[in-house]
């Protein structure tokens, strides 16, 4: 569930004018008021120089998301058929390669790309098949991610989607209430494909969201938001992904009531939000749950073939010094090394996935052409 706020003149060029809520708070002109003087831009420097800044600003784009399936035909049929995905690849591999990459002693694979809007995820089907979605998963076991799919109607995708007879998560729709000033007015919809893997399905109010979600389109299904994430601890995840990969904060909220509880289907549920950013791609969202207590982690067991693996697609520069840094830093890489990959849609390039603090596996990608120029430089 996103939290945004109104754009900013402040905000950085970079993130394309995305709302940041800090921005809108430090009006200019009291930053340089006389009677405040040079004792104040002291204070400020020292603010500065005491917050926590990226190591280096390593990720670029969010490229993909990625889940793990059991019947890949099915669920490109859903995901076409119900959600109005456009399918742009097929592949099947069964190299060392994709084996190392995934951590596993071999990985014949079968892969489905598809895009809605501008956005894309794949589908992964082993053919050495792990684990199903336990049966008794709860949104705030911190193995859950979900991606939020825009939508321009909710009302009408939501008789779509009876029609359709989807598995509900929520009760229905639900429209986050005006005392929650940073989403006030969205509305959400949690539900699960065949295989059991959570979806959202989104609406944004005027002066909310990315502004490409308000222009007018005759398409129900307009693109993807954000990929969610639970998390133990908020700020352990802000070391991970603000402070060592660069990305931006750019929304924060704590969200509770009879909403959440039937959004989620979580009794007395309470949310910490903060929502991330690269400079471009969908965004990445934390979940922390302040209550109720007893999120369930990530088995030691979990294995990339098993359904609840998903993977969020980053693209980097210089992967080989970052792969390094993050090993140094104690992370939990999934691949055994940096990997060479020759897949269908994409020109050569190299990949390496690690797990977050919680277990959720990110993918780095850069293209080869990419990593001779670094080398150059």
């Amino acid at each position: 569930m996103p939290v945004r706020s109104g754009h900013s003149a402040n905000c950085e060029p970079h993130l394309n004018c995305w709302p940041i809520e800090h921005c809108a708070n430090e009006p200019e002109p009291f930053l340089f008021q006389p009677a405040r003087g040079w004792a104040l831009r002291g204070l400020i420097a020292l603010l500065l120089y005491l917050s926590p800044a990226p190591t280096f600003s390593a990720v670029h784009q969010v490229q993909s998301i990625g889940l793990t399936v059991s019947n890949l035909e099915q669920e490109a049929q859903f995901f076409t058929q119900v959600l109005s995905f456009g399918q742009i690849s097929h592949s099947e591999s069964d190299t060392e390669e994709s084996a190392q990459l995934l951590g596993l002693p071999r990985a014949k694979l079968r892969v489905a790309a598809l895009k809605l809007g501008s956005e894309m995820i794949t589908l992964t089907e082993h053919l050495d098949r792990g684990h199903a979605i336990p049966s008794d998963s709860r949104s705030y076991d911190r193995w859950f991610q979900h991606i939020a799919i825009v939508v321009g109607d909710m009302d009408k995708a939501y008789y779509h989607m009876r029609q359709s007879k989807v598995k509900f998560v929520s009760t229905a729709p639900q429209t986050l209430p005006e005392w929650n000033k940073a989403a006030a007015g969205i509305r959400a919809f949690y539900f699960r494909d065949p295989e059991d893997h959570v979806l959202e399905i989104i609406s944004f109010p005027k002066g909310k969201g990315d502004p490409k979600w308000q222009i007018q389109t005759d398409n129900l299904f307009l693109g993807i938001d954000h990929t969610a994430m639970v998390v133990s601890d908020t700020d352990s995840s802000l070391g991970f992904y603000r402070d060592r990969l660069g990305m931006h904060v750019v929304g924060e909220s704590e969200n509770y009531g009879v909403e959440q509880e039937h959004l989620n289907q979580v009794f007395g549920a309470r949310l910490r939000i903060t929502s991330l950013r690269a400079e471009r791609g969908p965004g990445i969202e934390f979940l922390e749950y302040l209550t109720p207590s007893g999120g369930r982690p990530l088995p030691e067991t979990s294995r990339p073939n098993d359904l609840v693996f998903w993977h969020t697609d980053v693209t980097v520069d210089h992967l080989d010094d970052l792969a390094s840094k993050l090993k140094g830093a104690g992370t939990k890489p999934v691949s055994a090394r940096v990997v060479d990959l020759r897949e269908e849609g994409y020109g050569p390039r190299r990949g390496f996935i690690v797990r977050d603090p919680d277990g959720h596996a990110l993918e780095f990608l850069q293209d080869i052409a990419e990593t001779a120029s670094s080398a150059r430089r």
